[in-house]
C-alpha cells in the first residue's frame, strides 16, 4: 500500500519501493527491512509514522470486544452525524465519511498504512471524530500502532478467534492489552475477564455499579431504558432488540458524551430513529417474523436466542471452516437449549468438508428431536420457514449481511436476506 504525506511516499510493500520513498516496517514485514536498506531506501518504524501526519484535527475512537464493535461503532458514528459533527467510520462493513461508504467490506481493522490512509481521507473531509473497531488480530499484530486514542471502548470479551490466538487465556490477555494504558477508557464493568488501566476510566453496566448505570428496562416492540449519570436518571428508547443492544447503546451514548459533552438529553433524543445495523438483528419479515444476525459464536448466539423466549424459536445456523472447531459443539448445545426446531447448515466451509462441521455441531447436541440437517443453506432457510407458527421467530444466524458463501477459496454470491425474501414471495 502506498500513502502520501506532503509529497512524501510511503509503503509497506517492497515492490512499490521507488526512487525517494519510504519503506515503512512493521511486525507484518519486518523481515523485509534490510532489503530496502541495503536498495538504499530509507525506513520508518510505524509507530513513526505519526510523526509525520498531524492529527492533531480529529479524535479517534477505538471499539473492541468479541461483539457489539459493529452495532456500537455505527451507533456511534451516527449519534455524532445526528448531531451535526462531521464523521468517519472504518469496521467490518468499509469505511464511511459523512454517511456516504467510500470502500466496501475489509479486515475490520486494516493495517497501520490503511489506517493512517483513512485517517488522512477523513481529515480532508473535515471529520472532527474517527471511529474505528479494533479487533484482537489488529492488537496482537500492532496494527493500531502509531495511533493515539481520544477514548478506547470495550464491550465484551467472550470465546473467538481460537483459530489465530492459541487459546482463550492469550486472547483475553490481547483484548485486555488495549486497555492498559492510561488514555480515557470506556469499558463494561459486568465482564467477568475484563482486566483494564482505571486511571482515566469511565464505566457502564446493568448489574455492577457503574458511571453509566442501567436502572429498568423493557423490550417490547422496542427497547425503553432509564440510566443514570452523576446522580441524574435519563431515559432513551430505541428500534434495537435484545439486552446485547442495551449495552451497545448504553456505550454509544456514553462515548458521544465523553467526545462532545453535549447534554445527554440531546443524545438520546437523536438516538430515536436509529434503525440499526444492516445484518444485526435485523428484521427481515415480520409475517413470519424472520430476522437474520452475524452471531458466530456460542456466546453471541445465546445473546440473540435469549432476546426471544417469548417465542418459538426456529434456529437457522452453521459454522465457518478453518476456523476455531472446539466452538462447533457448544454452538449446537446452545441452539438446542433455546430453540424449539434448529435447522443445522452450511456457513462458509471454505476448505473444510461441510457435513464434517455439521458433524461437530451435532456432537453438542444430546436430544435430537426437532433438529434437522440440511447442508444447503438456501434449503435449510426454506425448511425453517415451513416450520413457522403465529408465534414463531425464524433467527438465521451466522452471516448477518454478508453477500457471499465462501466455498473453498471462491465467493458466491449467496445473500440470507435475499433468499429469506426471494422464498417469502
Amino acid at each position: 500500500m502506498i500513502l502520501e504525506i506532503e509529497n512524501k511516499i510511503f509503503t509497506d510493500n517492497t515492490k512499490e519501493l521507488k526512487s525517494g520513498s519510504t519503506f515503512v516496517v512493521s511486525k507484518q514485514n519486518e523481515i523485509f527491512e534490510e532489503m530496502a536498506k541495503s536498495s538504499g531506501y530509507e525506513t520508518i518504524s510505524s509507530e513513526n509514522l505519526k510523526n509525520y501526519l498531524d492529527m492533531s484535527s480529529i479524535k479517534i475512537i477505538g471499539i473492541t470486544g468479541t461483539n457489539g464493535k459493529t452495532t456500537t461503532a455505527t451507533t456511534i458514528y451516527t449519534l455524532l452525524l445526528n448531531l451535526g459533527y462531521k464523521v468517519a467510520l472504518q469496521g467490518t462493513r468499509g469505511f464511511f465519511i459523512n454517511g456516504v461508504q467510500v470502500e466496501e467490506y475489509s479486515l475490520t481493522t486494516p493495517v497501520q498504512l490503511g489506517n493512517f490512509a483513512n485517517i488522512q481521507k477523513a481529515m480532508k473531509n473535515s471529520c472532527s471524530f474517527f471511529i474505528m473497531e479494533v479487533s484482537s488480530h489488529a492488537i496482537s499484530q500492532n496494527r493500531v500502532e502509531g495511533l493515539e486514542f481520544f477514548l478506547k471502548i470495550h464491550t465484551n470479551i467472550t470465546r473467538d478467534h481460537l483459530d489465530f490466538h492459541n487459546s482463550i487465556e492469550e486472547y483475553i490477555d490481547v483484548k485486555n492489552s488495549f486497555l492498559s494504558d492510561e488514555s480515557l477508557k470506556l469499558v463494561n464493568i459486568d465482564d467477568k475477564v475484563l482486566k483494564y488501566n482505571q486511571k482515566n476510566s469511565f464505566t457502564y453496566s446493568l448489574e455492577k455499579l457503574s458511571n453509566f448505570k442501567v436502572l429498568n428496562y423493557k423490550i417490547d416492540k422496542k427497547l425503553s431504558v432509564e440510566f443514570s449519570f452523576l446522580d441524574k436518571n435519563y431515559s432513551f428508547s430505541s428500534n434495537l432488540l435484545g439486552v446485547f443492544n442495551i449495552y451497545n447503546q448504553i456505550a454509544s451514548i456514553a462515548a458521544v458524551y465523553l467526545a462532545t459533552k453535549k447534554p445527554i438529553d440531546d443524545i438520546c433524543e437523536a438516538l430515536k430513529d436509529f434503525k440499526g445495523v444492516s445484518g444485526r438483528v435485523e428484521v427481515v419479515s415480520t409475517e413470519p417474523l424472520v430476522i437474520v444476525d452475524f452471531a458466530h459464536t456460542p456466546d453471541g448466539m445465546e445473546e440473540v436466542l435469549k432476546s426471544f423466549l417469548n417465542k418459538d424459536i426456529v434456529c437457522v445456523f452453521g459454522a465457518g471452516g478453518n476456523r476455531d472447531s472446539a466452538k462447533r459443539p457448544l454452538m449446537g448445545q446452545i441452539a438446542k437449549k433455546y430453540s424449539k426446531y434448529v435447522v443445522v447448515t452450511s456457513d462458509n466451509p471454505r476448505f473444510e468438508n461441510p457435513n464434517e462441521i455439521i458433524k461437530d455441531i451435532l456432537s453438542g447436541i444430546e436430544d435430537m428431536s426437532n433438529v434437522f440437517v440440511e447442508a444447503d443453506r438456501k434449503e435449510a432457510i426454506k425448511k425453517a420457514l415451513n416450520l413457522t407458527n403465529k408465534n414463531s421467530v425464524v433467527l438465521v444466524l451466522g452471516k448477518g449481511d454478508e453477500a457471499t458463501q465462501i466455498i473453498e477459496d471462491k465467493k458466491i454470491a449467496f445473500s440470507d436476506k435475499k433468499e429469506i425474501l426471494n422464498l417469502l414471495k
